[in-house]
């Protein structure tokens, strides 16, 4: 196993925070915020910044990327080799399905333990948010079976799963792709602990202007982003490192997005404290831990090593 080369890892960081800043930018200097009209499309610049400072630091920073006969790019951030194939597909299935059954586990933890407002029976939030948006359909609406709501929206969970794949990657390239592979010498607690945080600090441009968790004090909203990416980052982690390849943790990343929104549809209310309600509060975290506490314990160290 390769040692842990600090320099690479610096640089790698401070690329991709400052390409984030430098694209929220605008959001700031505007002072629109989250109320900017383009706000989806500067966060999805962002989403490459991560991308781009890992094939920086890869072509100019890394020894490996610089002597002749080294590993091709791709190999080195995981994208490539796809196989063998038996494996490959069984973690793109882990990476799908994981996400969205922790964000509905972690809504049946919440409401068990009192703190999601949940409303299995009658969807009361989802049916309230769609007549709002459709309001000549609102008596259809609300004669609609519940579950029958329910298939509709995990069919579009699974759908935008797939569709969130392409941006998910602008991270993963980056964050699982290089640098959960070259912190991993360090062992898993480290691996996961530093590539989480890092993670969830590099969404301070967005977070600190009310991304996320509205009315949350900034530092707070920043501490529990933290939490979300070391819990969820972890699963991905595993993902990465076990199949030894990016693609399984970006398609895990798109379904985590995909089913983040899952919180409303079992609502009884949609006035909810984003600092616990799963995925983005605490009680969303629990079982991510927990899965990946274990996954990661039965791993053999130097799986990610491709290049």
């Amino acid at each position: 196993m390769r040692p842990v080369r600090p320099k690479p890892i610096v640089l790698y960081i401070v690329a991709a925070y400052a390409l984030a800043w430098l694209v929220a930018l605008p959001l700031w200097i505007g002072g629109r915020g989250i109320g900017d009209p383009l706000f989806s499309v500067y966060a999805l610049v962002m989403m490459l910044a991560p991308t781009v400072a890992a094939l920086l630091v890869v072509r100019f920073a890394e020894p490996r990327g610089r002597r002749p006969g080294g590993p091709g790019i791709a190999r080195s951030l995981g994208l490539w080799p796809l196989k063998p194939a038996g494996p490959f597909i069984a973690f793109l299935a882990a990476g799908l399905l994981l996400p969205i059954l922790l964000v509905l586990g972690g809504l049946l933890l919440g409401a068990a333990m009192g703190l999601y407002p949940a409303d299995f029976a009658h969807l009361s939030a989802l049916r309230g948010i769609m007549a709002r948006q459709v309001p000549q359909a609102a008596d259809q609406l609300a004669a609609l079976p519940a579950w029958l709501l329910v298939l509709g929206q995990l069919v579009n969970v699974l759908i935008g799963s797939f569709i969130n794949l392409v941006p998910a990657l602008g991270e993963e390239i980056g964050w699982r792709g290089w640098l959960v592979s070259r912190l991993e010498p360090l062992g898993t607690t480290a691996t996961v602990l530093v590539s989480g945080v890092v993670w969830g600090l590099w969404h301070a441009p967005l977070i600190l202007l009310g991304y996320n968790y509205p009315g949350v004090p900034g530092w707070l909203a920043l501490l529990a982003m933290v939490g979300m990416t070391t819990s969820f980052g972890a699963v991905f982690a595993w993902l990465r490192l076990a199949s030894g390849s990016v693609w399984p943790a970006a398609l895990a990343h798109g379904a985590l997005n995909a089913a983040g929104g899952l919180f409303l549809v079992f609502a009884a209310t949609t006035d909810l404290d984003m600092l616990v309600v799963a995925p983005l509060g605490w009680t969303g975290w629990i079982l991510p831990a927990l899965l990946a506490a274990v996954l990661l314990w039965r791993l053999p160290r130097g799986r990610a090593h491709a290049a």
